[in-house]
């Protein structure tokens, strides 16, 4: 078995090196990461390479010239992954608001479904409690009125750790995908779902970010107000 975590990064210098090791350090055999760097000036990038040479064969780094999009980023590496051979594409953030312990259940539960998400919206599931009123009410709010508009099942739309099925991804239209952002993952699940594909959600705890800032922001929240009736009709 082959599983390749797929982690974008920008500016995530301060994370990477400790999400790796704990990742390369569960006990799941044929588990490698790759990691798609957007040349984050605080040298991200390097900090990637120098993983790369710590851990060979376990870690693969793509060079990105710029800011390109979390969308674009995971498209990038879903299909490397599938060049590399996976049996299993996992994605994940590189700030520890996904924590690597759930990597072996989501591992577990593919084995029965085509897609495995991670929920903070099923019975279980939560958020940090730091997390203000306001980004709370956002993440709820905006996660009820995708799946409104979609008619997805998931209980969490916007969910962004996940694992598929290196089927499933070689089963969907990649190249039709347009969204970045909290729109992006909303897209991938709503082509899973108009493609009958099997979708389990298991509970999460979603944390707060280890260092640096969040990447959020008006925009992204923005374009996936919009860009989910676009991807309603587009499939």
């Amino acid at each position: 078995m082959k599983a390749i975590v797929v982690m974008p990064t920008y500016n995530e210098a301060r994370n990477l090196p400790e999400i790796a090791k704990q990742i390369l350090s569960l006990d799941i055999d044929g588990l490698q990461m790759l990691i798609v760097d957007d040349n984050s000036p605080d040298g991200t990038g390097q900090v990637a390479d120098e993983l790369a040479a710590v851990y060979p064969g376990r870690v693969d780094v793509i060079h990105r010239e710029g800011k390109m999009g979390l969308g674009s980023a995971y498209l990038t590496g879903f299909a490397r992954a599938l060049e590399l051979g996976a049996d299993f594409v996992c994605e994940m953030d590189a700030d520890f608001s996904h924590s690597p312990q759930y990597l072996p259940l989501f591992l577990d539960k593919i084995n029965d479904y085509d897609v495995v998400i991670g929920s903070r919206y099923v019975k279980g599931g939560r958020v940090d409690p730091r997390w203000s009123f306001r980004r709370r009410f956002l993440s709820w709010g905006g996660n009820l009125y995708a799946r409104l508009v979609t008619g997805l099942k998931v209980k969490d739309a916007t969910a962004g750790f996940k694992c598929y099925r290196s089927e499933a991804l070689k089963g969907l239209e990649l190249g039709k995908v347009r969204s970045d952002g909290y729109a992006f993952q909303i897209e991938m699940h709503y082509a899973c779902h108009k493609k009958g594909y099997r979708l389990a959600e298991i509970p999460i705890f979603f944390g707060e970010r280890g260092s640096g800032e969040s990447k959020m922001s008006f925009k992204i929240i923005g374009e996936a107000l919009w860009r989910v009736w676009q991807i309603r009709w587009r499939y």
